[in-house]
């Protein structure tokens, strides 16, 4: 069923005829007409007012089934990366826009469209990336309240973020204490049913990816513990975690420059001129560098990892914060900004 007929459904259950719905919404009643008749559909901000309105939830409303497979899906998003780089974020963002209302049933799009576009503001750089936070909230509010748990939980993480980082901690701590205390681990159980099933090449993609995903946890704890310390006036410990973060990044085999971010990041918060640049001597020969995993045995099965538009992206965001960032005034203009100069344009020549 289309959501303009359960749109209708749902309104003649409640005995609503269409102009009072609109009343009700706060739009006008031909477009209440249009959205039954399936001509527009209702603004995505709109969704979660109309399915209360109409005692209904999300899934409900919206039927949630898939009207694009998911190759057309990475397809698209792929496309909007591409335009992002040729014709900026902002016709990217519009794109995408008019997709996700091209296909309001397809919760995949959806998931995948926001995510992408969300990280794509701070991958590229873009100008004004809090622009658009407002207009991306109500989609992760949205999934938040999906059926399927990785959609659900990684957009409550989102919504939670964003209350935290307006400083609403009793919004971020209520939507916290929804979270489940405990779950199965399907991939876990997945992993050992394979192996039990001599299903090797299962087995190993699945562990493959719990070994990366474990290491961007511990990665992300350890700058976490890092940064603590240092607030709290243990430099020791704080040098501790990040040689550490060092120390697990290379054992882990992650691509070549990821390893010395902690110390560049330690640098930057003690405005250490010397530990930043000595930090990025090491980041930037190594940024053009493909990473290609399957040449480890931690990551036989993975698919192409080759970063280089990735490290285009780092370099462009490196190079732009060391020029323009408040948080790097302390090193412009010093003798060891001049002397990092020619290694960020032999970087960019690599890319």
């Amino acid at each position: 069923m289309k959501i303009g007929e359960i749109i209708r459904e749902k309104r003649k259950e409640l005995s609503l005829t269409q102009e009072q719905l609109a009343d009700l919404l706060g739009v006008s009643a031909p477009a209440v007409h249009k959205w039954e008749k399936g001509t527009t559909y209702p603004d995505i901000t709109t969704l979660p007012a109309l399915a209360r309105v109409l005692h209904t939830d999300l899934n409900t409303l919206l039927s949630f089934q898939e009207d694009l497979a998911a190759e057309e899906i990475a397809r698209f998003t792929n496309d909007l990366d591409k335009m992002i780089r040729e014709e900026g974020y902002e016709a990217a963002f519009q794109s995408g826009m008019d997709k996700i209302h091209q296909y309001p049933n397809c919760e995949a799009l959806l998931y995948s469209v926001i995510f992408y576009l969300d990280g794509a503001r701070f991958l590229y750089s873009v100008s004004n990336p809090d622009d658009y936070t407002n207009q991306l909230m109500p989609f992760y509010e949205t999934m938040s309240h999906s059926r399927t748990p990785e959609i659900r939980d990684a957009a409550l993480a989102m919504c939670i973020a964003y209350h935290r980082n307006r400083k609403e901690f009793a919004q971020a701590e209520e939507l916290i204490n929804t979270i489940p205390s405990a779950h199965i681990d399907k991939e876990e159980q997945l992993a050992t049913l394979y192996t039990q099933q001599e299903k090797w090449e299962d087995a190993q993609r699945l562990w493959e990816h719990r070994i990366l995903q474990c290491a961007t946890e511990l990665q992300t704890a350890l700058i976490h513990l890092m940064e603590i310390a240092e607030q709290e006036g243990r430099p020791q410990d704080a040098q501790f975690c990040a040689d550490t973060y060092q120390q697990v990044s290379s054992l882990l085999h992650v691509t070549r420059w990821i390893p010395y971010t902690a110390k560049f990041q330690l640098a930057s918060l003690r405005q250490d001129k010397a530990a930043c640049l000595s930090a990025l001597r090491y980041i930037l020969p190594v940024l053009k560098e493909p990473w290609a995993p399957q040449t480890c045995p931690l990551y036989r099965h993975m698919e192409d990892g080759d970063l280089t538009a990735l490290a285009q992206s780092l370099y462009d965001r490196i190079k732009g914060d060391l020029e323009h960032s408040q948080e790097f005034a302390f090193f412009r203009g010093s003798p060891e900004y001049e002397q990092l100069k020619p290694l960020l344009e032999d970087a960019s020549t690599g890319l």
